[in-house]
């Protein structure tokens, strides 16, 4: 196949086309949620959470953990995932009186997150939803609904739902804080993601496109994305890739890394920075092929990032840029984005 095909190809597919919208799917969102966020925050601040749950799976689960980092950080109130099984097979009875519990899903229809939500509200929590589909039984059963307003997504793979998942959680967030300067740099984020498509990751597609494993590195804010773009490389490319923090993989996992091994580096540039950049001198002893995507962050090669945004909203960045790469680095490797092998768009786990 040739580059020029490739390129052609990779432009047509619905995951370059809905990834692609996604500066103006945040620009409708930032018009038309106010009000909701608005309600969400007065009901939360009224009832006064003492912690939060999140309840997800798969990208949503992803968006869940940067969720945990942003509110963690900004708010101090501890947050921890939900193992849906728990209300969805084992069929337990949790103590979640006081607890803010926040449901993420594009469907809203997945049984295990129904079950979820309806045991938390029988356990006293107050559960927000945070869907795509306004009219979905999720969002009929929760006491507060924030909704994506991403619109139809055709492509198995989520890119403008993931987006749009952080950026209602960023919005949530920076009223629920009061903090004036992530409220200032929320507003910026339509045009920082449109300059975040223009960024040139084309340079890992040689890295890449006949490799068989590889890591993805974050940390902090920026895990929850590393999640995302490991899940990716499998359902869209058939590349095995395993997240990681950059704390944890130092643990074990840094044993099967030998010369030529590829790393993503997702680096924020915040309070992580110095640890990050001693991995990644880490990885380069060792003969690793890293790719580093950060501000300041500086490796063999390094992928072009959007310079002096928030922390906060980094990964957002980050992850748009990677979808174009991904989708290229798909057809790249044979692959069709929009339906890969033995997956649908909604799966409805119990």
């Amino acid at each position: 196949m040739s580059s020029a095909l490739a390129t052609i190809q990779a432009e047509q597919t619905l995951m370059y086309q809905e990834a692609a919208s996604s500066a103006d799917v945040v620009a409708n969102q930032q018009t038309l949620n106010q009000d909701a966020v608005q309600q969400a925050v007065a009901a939360i601040r009224a009832f006064n959470p003492s912690a939060v749950v999140t309840l997800a799976r798969g990208s949503s689960d992803h968006a869940a953990t940067y969720a945990k980092y942003l509110i963690e950080t900004r708010t101090g109130i501890l947050t921890s995932s939900a193992s849906p099984s728990v209300s969805s097979v084992y069929l337990a009875k949790q103590r979640l009186h006081g607890v803010l519990y926040i449901a993420f899903s594009q469907s809203g229809k997945s049984p295990d997150l129904l079950a979820g939500v309806a045991q938390a509200k029988a356990a006293g929590a107050l559960t927000l939803a945070i869907v795509n589909v306004e009219d979905s039984p999720l969002a009929q059963m929760a006491d507060l609904v924030i909704p994506l307003r991403a619109g139809p997504e055709k492509s198995v793979a989520a890119t403008k739902s993931y987006i749009a998942t952080l950026s209602a959680i960023l919005h949530l967030v920076s009223e629920w804080s009061e903090d004036q300067l992530l409220q200032k740099a929320y507003k910026q984020l339509p045009q920082l993601l449109a300059d975040a498509w223009q960024c040139d990751w084309s340079a890992a597609l040689d890295t890449l496109k006949d490799a068989s494993n590889l890591f993805v590195i974050g940390r902090g804010l920026g895990f929850g994305v590393a999640q995302e773009a490991a899940l990716k490389f499998k359902e869209t490319c058939g590349l095995h890739a395993e997240a990681f923090s950059s704390a944890e993989v130092k643990h074990g996992p840094m044993a099967i890394v030998k010369a030529g091994f590829p790393v993503l580096m997702l680096a924020q540039q915040d309070e992580t920075s110095d640890g990050f950049n001693a991995l990644i001198k880490d990885f380069e002893a060792r003969s690793a092929k890293v790719l580093v995507a950060g501000e300041r962050a500086v490796g063999p090669l390094s992928l072009e990032v959007v310079g002096g945004a928030h922390p906060a909203l980094a990964p957002l960045l980050a992850i748009q840029s990677f979808y174009k790469m991904a989708n290229a680095l798909s057809v790249a490797r044979g692959y069709n984005p929009d339906e890969p092998p033995h997956l649908r768009k909604v799966t409805e786990t119990l």
